[in-house]
């Protein structure tokens, strides 16, 4: 397992395949599987049972999972494509796109602080 540069609330644009070239936001990554689930983007139909909450079942449509390497983060200063460096800044660990030097703002949300 590799460490991801990509986090969840990033502006990504799609590098390959049927959506090419859309900009969109990161809703979740599975590092596990090296894949993150875009919103708008790769859309399937899923069909459901019925239940007790939805009698009737039916078939919905969600996000289905992107490989990493299909993704880039869009540069905040330019909009275009990038790449992702570290960089150690009063003991803290900051993310900086290559292209522009910009920091990347990280969106800490649902984490937990123990």
């Amino acid at each position: 397992m590799t460490k991801l540069k990509i986090k969840t609330g990033d502006e990504v644009i799609v590098l390959s395949g049927n959506h090419k070239g859309s900009k969109c936001t990161i809703l979740k990554v599975l590092p596990k599987k090296n894949r993150a689930v875009v919103s708008g983007v790769n859309l399937v139909k899923k069909h459901i049972k019925p239940t007790a909450a939805k009698p009737q079942g039916g078939i919905i449509e969600k996000e289905a999972p992107l490989h990493i390497s299909n993704l880039a983060i869009i540069d905040p200063k330019d909009g275009k494509p990038t790449r992702v460096g570290f960089h150690i800044k009063d003991g803290k660990k900051i993310r900086l796109t290559k292209r522009s030097g910009e920091v990347l703002k990280d969106i800490v949300k649902n984490r937990k602080t123990s």
